[in-house]
């Protein structure tokens, strides 16, 4: 039996740990995938906390896995030996029921409604690995001229906000406010900006004020009132860990105006005000990756370098140590690990 190095949580609160774990092999319509680097997201850490539970403990998370094919199965047309991708989360769909007989693009819209979808990284071994083994459909080629350490988060992270900015569908010439300046909100405003819209950053910390303008925010507020006094924004996009800035920052959307929801929040529930949702024929709207095509456009924008994400670079063997610095709130913003 092959081993290979993996990025292992052992258990329900668990630090996370580098194993040797048995090496996967492409089966039919699978492609083996040598990973070069794998970002950790949110999920991850709920999956690790026992937040979101979907398959027993020991775990191999990661869907921000890219990396290079080496092998292929039996029946792959798509893909060859060679082929640079990245691994998103939905990888399969079973094919047969309700949702999957209306033939929709894969999204993580398909991930929650297909009754028995494979999640990489999820419910089934993610990129937090030497090597994953993953349907063909589950793959998606990268551009030439990114880095797979640009890639891992795009993959994810990126592919949230920019889906969430097009389902926004602002008009060209319009504002967008990014509430949070985190591990997605600093992609959101520079992929507003890359699209020309004018930018509002919302922080309530201000130590991340010059960095919102360093990113390419037009403007930098603390709070819905602050918005508003700027001008007002035409869509606000919700990146901020709980609900409250988000509610907040309603004060200064403009009438007709657009909350995009993404990612998943500490808080459950999102308290809205009735009366302005009315009052001002307001929108709101959920977002959950949209479609590949999105992904694909994202990864484009990343590796032309219109966006940067900030990140910080481990090395396999310091992989608890990046967990850590992420359930710690220190990383800068999205910790990628190379394999």
């Amino acid at each position: 039996m092959k081993l290979m190095k993996a990025g292992v949580v052992p258990e329900v609160h668990a630090p996370w740990e580098l194993r040797d774990v048995p090496m996967p092999e492409a089966g039919p319509h699978q492609v083996l995938v040598k990973i070069h680097a794998c970002g950790i997201c949110y999920t991850d850490s709920l999956l690790a906390e026992g937040v979101l539970n979907m398959r027993p403990f020991p775990l191999i998370t990661g869907h921000e896995g890219v990396g290079e094919i080496v092998a292929v199965g039996e029946g792959v047309m798509t893909r060859k030996v060679g082929d640079r991708v990245g691994l998103p989360i939905t990888q399969k769909a079973c094919g047969r029921c309700e949702f999957c007989r209306e033939h929709h693009p894969y999204s993580f819209v398909t991930a929650n409604n297909c009754v028995a979808p494979v999640l990489t990284g999820v419910n089934v071994d993610g990129g937090q690995a030497e090597y994953v083994a993953v349907d063909e459909l589950g793959t998606v080629l990268l551009p030439d001229g990114i880095s797979y350490e640009m890639a891992a988060p795009t993959v994810c992270a990126g592919y949230t906000v920019w889906a969430a900015l097009r389902r926004a569908a602002v008009q060209p010439g319009g504002s967008i406010a990014v509430v949070g300046i985190g591990g997605v909100g600093h992609l959101g405003v520079q992929f507003a900006k890359a699209a020309g819209y004018r930018v509002i950053a919302i922080t309530h910390s201000e130590e991340k004020h010059a960095l919102a303008r360093e990113l390419g925010a037009d403007e930098v507020v603390s709070d819905g009132a602050g918005l508003k006094a700027v001008g007002g924004a035409d869509a606000l996009l919700h990146t901020a860990p709980s609900h409250g800035p988000a509610i907040d920052a309603l004060k200064g959307l403009r009438p007709w105006g657009k909350i995009i929801l993404m990612g998943i929040s500490a808080d459950d529930a999102f308290p809205l005000p009735a009366l302005a949702i009315t009052s001002h024929s307001y929108q709101v709207i959920g977002s959950a990756h949209n479609g590949p095509e999105f992904l694909a456009e994202a990864l484009e924008i990343v590796a032309r370098g219109d966006v940067t994400p900030m990140i910080e670079v481990f090395p396999k063997e310091k992989i608890g140590d990046a967990y850590q610095k992420l359930r710690n709130g220190e990383l800068r913003f999205r910790a990628v690990i190379q394999y």
